[in-house]
């Protein structure tokens, strides 16, 4: 009877736990009832104290009315940053706040919790956990390439460009730094802002799932050895000290037993895994894994061999370099799998890296289009290495490291189904967290909770208005240089500020790094429907010929090779009759669309351009952003391009200006346009089902737009 008596206290409180999902202003439905406990992931914080102590007199930040001292980075750094710095401070209490409000109890961190491991952030992230924890939720992170910077120490490490009271940018870098050591008087310098290697983050973090919890049913890492299989507490937790999550690394692979007989294996050293396998409640299994690879460097030093400028970033590594320099934890996933299917466990497992392409499989399209480099394609893993992921029998993965929201799946000849979840920042447009449920078995609700309103967001804004006065006013080159939009701070929302912040990173960066000159140019002067106008264009014009046909078109020869001119030249006026007839044409096809012509006038290039990049980032978030009127005036543009764009002809690798002027666009933006449409129509991701069984991703939001 008592047995019976806990199973149902058990069921019960899972039911109440369903119950306390209250729905909020910022998800369409709570998560359902659980067959075993909902688990919130929220991937790529960033988390830098905005409040922190650097413990110096050197640099002690902006003192506020409030009595804090505000130690942040300014808005000039964060407009041209792939994350906030600041902002999302705020962000991530708003997520921990709604998470707690809907009975989420378990809290998964997959790596870049912190923005470079510095005490000062590790230590305010801790305290902010152990603040919820409090509440009764649970953290379970693993490592990012953030977090650790590198495998070991850097006492070298800082940043340029935190705010001070009078708008300017203080330089704050730790004591082993060359400044520092040269007593350099416009630097401050402080422990505080070292960056952290794996020792020092474990043994400040361990709480938060680097250690067992005495309440786990179970808790085990790679190199665990349970004495008959049996476990135990004690054992978890030397399971959990440092010396013993450690393998040999090498440049060419993994060392120790996995060294192939006779290799040459160089550069090897001890280095450290911070994988483990949770079992926080009786059925649940949460595999964390540390993807992180640091390969050695040419600096690496055999006789120094923890000195951190002997390894390589893990940021493009990710799991291509797992499957062939962490073998051991391949074969542990492997491992795990097995032991959960066998057990009947529901396995979730998380690391930084996505195991696949994360572009909804646009990533080879991207590489034709735009410069080479461009939206780190090089992070994208190799189909081998997904093949390779696939084969361990996983089925459920969480990824981050892309700031990305979305969604992908691949299936082998064996039967294995391997689902990869990419859960967005928190610190970028379209931040929002992911509620992970088992329904049963055989089947997993995943709901993507919207960050849109954030409380004080808002409270640092007038440090920033200094700073936006000093630079209108300063006549310094490098200050006009890093003068930004006023209208980032009349914002009045979480999600209407990491919106304006994407339009101008696209504007002072993403413009310039990723796209060819002569397609930057297009998308930063042509409003859409100059790009519909231009589909239908069809002129003899060369482009070469721009300067003589004034008045119709912003674009200009200046990204053009000049060829050898040949026939007569255009007559005047040619390019404004041709212009006129492809505007007809153009009307009749946003007429036929049920598109007004005008409003599309109206979206100008600062717009298409931040769209886009906004829908690289958030996929099917992005175009519910948009609206439906803007996503139907782009599935128009998608249509409208000739089936056959003409080949622009080359001189070397630039365009020749001897080109018609609409046939580079026609057939470089035919492309864009088809990028943009299969990011925003891949799998479901925000509120879908996983079947298991059926091997199907089912769009739970009835309401959702798409570019089909």
């Amino acid at each position: 009877m008592t047995h019976v008596s806990s199973r149902l206290a058990a069921a019960c409180a899972l039911l109440a736990l369903a119950a306390c999902n209250s729905d909020s202003s910022t998800t369409p439905t709570p998560p359902p009832a659980a067959f075993s406990p909902s688990v919130a992931f929220m991937t790529d914080v960033h988390f830098e104290n905005v409040y922190g102590d650097f413990k110096t007199t050197a640099f002690t930040g902006i003192p506020r009315a409030d009595g804090k001292n505000a130690t942040i980075r300014t808005m000039y750094a964060q407009l041209t940053s792939t994350r906030l710095f600041n902002e999302n401070y705020f962000a991530f209490r708003a997520a921990l706040d709604d998470a707690n409000a809907k009975g989420i109890k378990f809290v998964a961190l997959p790596g870049d919790y912190s923005d470079d491991a510095q005490p000062v952030n590790i230590d305010g992230i801790a305290e902010i956990l152990r603040e919820y924890q409090a509440k009764g939720m649970r953290f379970f992170l693993a490592p990012g390439n953030h977090d650790p910077n590198e495998p070991h120490d850097d006492d070298e490490a800082g940043k340029n460009d935190f705010l001070t009271k009078d708008g300017k940018e203080q330089k704050v870098y730790a004591t082993g730094n060359a400044a520092c050591k040269a007593a350099d008087p416009t630097v401050a310098c402080t422990d505080q802002l070292k960056e952290l290697g794996y020792e020092g983050l474990l043994n400040r973090l361990g709480a938060f799932g680097f250690a067992p919890n005495a309440n786990d049913v179970h808790w085990e890492t790679p190199f665990s050895k349970y004495p008959n299989g049996t476990y135990s507490y004690t054992e978890a937790q030397k399971s959990a000290e440092f010396t013993n999550r450690q393998f040999e690394l090498c440049l060419e692979g993994e060392g120790g037993a996995y060294k192939p007989a006779g290799a040459a294996y160089t550069r090897c050293s001890s280095v450290t895994d911070a994988s483990y396998l949770v079992e926080p409640v009786k059925g649940l299994w949460l595999l964390s894994i540390d993807a992180n690879v640091y390969l050695p460097n040419a600096k690496f030093d055999a006789t120094n061999p923890k000195s951190f400028k002997g390894f390589d970033s893990a940021g493009n590594a990710g799991w291509n370099k797992v499957l062939t320099h962490k073998k051991h934890l391949v074969e542990w996933i492997a491992s795990v799998n097995a032991r959960a299917k066998a057990q009947g466990k529901q396995l979730i497992a998380f690391s930084h890296y996505p195991t696949m392409d994360f572009y909804a499989n646009q990533t080879d399209a991207m590489k034709a289009v735009f410069k080479s480099g461009a939206f780190q394609t090089a992070r994208v893993p190799e189909v081998a290495t997904t093949t390779g992921v696939v084969n361990t029998g996983l089925r459920l993965h969480v990824g981050g490291h892309m700031h990305f929201n979305g969604t992908n799946d691949v299936a082998d000849a064996a039967g294995n189904w391997l689902v990869n979840v990419q859960s967005p920042s928190l610190a970028v447009y379209g931040a929002a967290y992911k509620i992970v449920t088992y329904k049963d078995a055989d089947t997993v609700d995943v709901q993507t909770v919207a960050l849109n309103d954030v409380p004080r967001f808002k409270e640092l804004f007038p440090h920033y208005e200094v700073e936006y006065a000093y630079l209108q006013n300063s006549t310094a080159a490098a200050d006009i240089a890093k003068r930004w939009n006023h209208g980032v701070l009349d914002t009045t929302s979480y999600a209407d500020f990491t919106r304006y912040y994407f339009g101008e990173l696209s504007r002072l960066r993403f413009m310039d790094e990723y796209w060819p000159c002569e397609m930057k140019e297009a998308a930063t002067t042509l409003n859409l429907a100059q790009m519909l106008t231009m589909t239908q264009l069809q002129t003899s014009v060369k482009v070469s010929e721009l300067k003589d046909q004034t008045g119709v078109l912003p674009l200009t020869a200046t990204c053009f090779a000049a060829g050898t001119a040949s026939g007569a030249p255009a007559a005047a006026g040619q390019l404004a009759a041709d212009w006129a007839t492809a505007t007809t044409k153009a009307r009749q096809l946003a007429t036929a669309a049920g598109v007004d012509f005008d409003a599309m006038a109206k979206v100008t290039a600062y717009d298409f351009h931040g769209d886009f990049h906004r829908t690289v980032y958030a996929g099917e978030l992005a175009l519910r952003g948009m609206g439906e009127a803007r996503v139907k005036q782009y599935k128009l543009l998608m249509s409208a391009f000739p089936a056959s764009p003409a080949a622009p002809v080359k001189i070397a690798d630039k365009l020749s200006d001897q080109n018609a002027v609409q046939v580079a666009f026609q057939s470089q933006f035919k492309q864009v346009f088809s990028i943009l449409k299969g990011l925003g129509s891949g799998k479901p991701s925000d509120h879908f089902v996983i079947d298991y069984k059926k091997k199907t991703l089912t769009n739970a939001n009835t309401g959702a737009v798409s570019f089909n």
